[in-house]
Formats: C-alpha cells, sequence, structure tokens
C-alpha cells in the first residue's frame, strides 16, 4: 500500500543546497543548539560506542558532538547529497527514508532536526533500529508541534484577511506522545521523549523569514498553495506578527520546540518491566494508607 505523502522531499532538498550555496552555515544556531544538547545527554550515557552515524546533519555539527564526547570510536555520516559532506568524517550519500545500513552493524545512532521532514517516519525510525546492533542506542531531535506557532498563527490570519481563504504554510508538526508511540511501534526498548523549547527573538517577521530562507526551510508541502504571495501580504504578516507577539522593545518571538528521543535495541541485559503481580506493595495497602491521612 501506497504511503500518504505529505512533503515534496525533492524541493526540500533543492531549498537546502541553495541555502547552503548562498548562506553556508550562517543559520545554523539551531542546529548548534541541538548539537550542544546532544552532548551534555550523551555524558549522561556510561558507556562507549565503536561506531555512531550521524544521520541527515547536514552540517556536521552532530558529528562533531560525538567527537567532542570522546565516547565513539569512529564516526560516519549519511547525508542526502554529497554538498553537505566534507572530509572531516567519512560518510555516504542516501536519502534517510532509505538507510543503506546493514541490520544489526551500528552502536549509536543521532538524528538532529530532520525527522519531522520525512514522509514515512515510522518506516524510517524502524530503519534505525533494525541497523542497530542489540543495545545500541538512537539518540535524536526532531520539531515539535509548537514550533514557529507564531508565524503559522500570522499566516493564517493575513490569507484569511487578504483572500478569503487560508492554505497550509507551515509544516505540521508532532505531539511528544505521539513521538513516543512512534519508538515503541519502531520496536525500540527503554524509549524515552521530552521537550525543550527555545524562543528566538527578532527585529521583524522579515528577519525571522530570511533565517528560514537561509536554513533552506521554506514550506515544502504538497498541499502548498502554488499562488504567489504579494508584498502586501507578506507586510501584513509582519504587521500582525508584530501585534500579537512583540515584547516591550518592539522585537518579535519566534517560538522552536525540539522533541528529544532515545530509544535501545533490544538486548538481555536490559531492565525488563516487573510481571503482574510482582510487586512487594499492595496497591490495597496504599489506598488505605491514603484514607487514613483524609481523616486526620
Amino acid at each position: 500500500m501506497e504511503r500518504h505523502q505529505v512533503f515534496d522531499r525533492a524541493l526540500l532538498l533543492k531549498r537546502r543546497l541553495r541555502a547552503l550555496r548562498q548562506h553556508g552555515s550562517s543559520a545554523d544556531f539551531l542546529l548548534g543548539r541541538a548539537a550542544d544538547d546532544l552532548e551534555e545527554r550523551l555524558s549522561a550515557v556510561e558507556r562507549r560506542f565503536d561506531v555512531a552515524v550521524d544521520l541527515a546533519g547536514h552540517s556536521g555539527l552532530g558529528a562533531q558532538a560525538l567527537l567532542r564526547s570522546g565516547k565513539v570510536e569512529s564516526i560516519f555520516r549519511v547525508e542526502h547529497d554529497s554538498s553537505f559532506l566534507d572530509r572531516s568524517f567519512p560518510g555516504v550519500v542516501a536519502d534517510e527514508e532509505a538507510l543503506p545500513l546493514k541490520a544489526g552493524s551500528i552502536d549509536l545512532i543521532i538524528s538532529l532536526l530532520s525527522l519531522h521532514l520525512t514522509n514515512d517516519t515510522p518506516g524510517t525510525l524502524l530503519q534505525i533500529r533494525r541497523a542497530l546492533k542489540p543495545d545500541g542506542l538512537f539518540l535524536g531531535a526532531m520539531a515539535g508541534e509548537n514550533t514557529l506557532g507564531e508565524l503559522r498563527e500570522c499566516l493564517l490570519a493575513a490569507e484569511s484577511e487578504i483572500y478569503g481563504g487560508a492554505s497550509p504554510r507551515v509544516a505540521p508538526f508532532a505531539d511528544v506522545r505521539d513521538v513516543g508511540a512512534l519508538l515503541q511501534r519502531a520496536g525500540f526498548t527503554l524509549p524515552v521523549t521530552d521537550i525543550e523549547t527555545y524562543t528566538v527573538r527578532y527585529d521583524t517577521a522579515f528577519h525571522l523569514m530570511r533565517d528560514l530562507r537561509a536554513m533552506g526551510m521554506q514550506n515544502v508541502l504538497l498541499g502548498r498553495s502554488r499562488k504567489p504571495m504579494s508584498r502586501r501580504f507578506f507586510a501584513r504578516v509582519a504587521e500582525i506578527y508584530a501585534e500579537r507577539f512583540s515584547d516591550p522593545d518592539r522585537r518579535i518571538r519566534a517560538t522552536f520546540s525540539f522533541i528529544w528521543m532515545s530509544g535501545w535495541a533490544a538486548h538481555e541485559s536490559q531492565q525488563k518491566p516487573l510481571k503482574p503481580g510482582s510487586a512487594k506493595a499492595k496497591l490495597a495497602d496504599f489506598l488505605t494508607s491514603v484514607e487514613n491521612l483524609k481523616k486526620k
């Protein structure tokens, strides 16, 4: 059965390549923050990894964080185009939705801010889990549902006001509970998800949209409107943004939400959930204690 397609992946790659040519690493601050968070999270993992893969990081910042951690022996990168690779780390060109990794071959796979733009995220997570050795770790971050919520609201308001209707202009980002369910569905053990939210301030909405272009993060939804937007439309977006989401100094706020996820490939040494009825404390005892407390 053919899976429903949400994103124009060819257009996404084209825009990322154009952003790389025109802007280089000037707008990599979100990836930089994610890489720093990755290094901190990895420091809490009490083990070393022989082979690690930085999956679709586009900048190499994830691989550099792995190197700084001192916990990885060999680091490889997988990128959608050779333009994203350099001589710092060996790499291979492949789409993250079709991983060229042998089953049970990798100790650690990381993914920073790319999985939210895959059409088959469950299938990609399944491929990641299969590529891990037993007791291998996946650690990644993807954009969460609150990301660019302010911009989404202003785009919808301006388009409804000017054109009498609205089309999707900001990608639908995932909820943290859905991501946890996807990890379980892909067969990861000990899955964990949490959210980190960052607020970035800009002089105007035009400065925010300029950064998004420099990241190659314009609208790549297959259901997007092909109708060109006028200067009047974008001017109105900026006005609404300033009215609704500006601080006393008149700078605007933009929210970026990272859903962090981790999961392990199954191994007999891992902690197992207790069997039903094996707990030493009885639920009835707890309830009785609660009732006693209420009476005091």
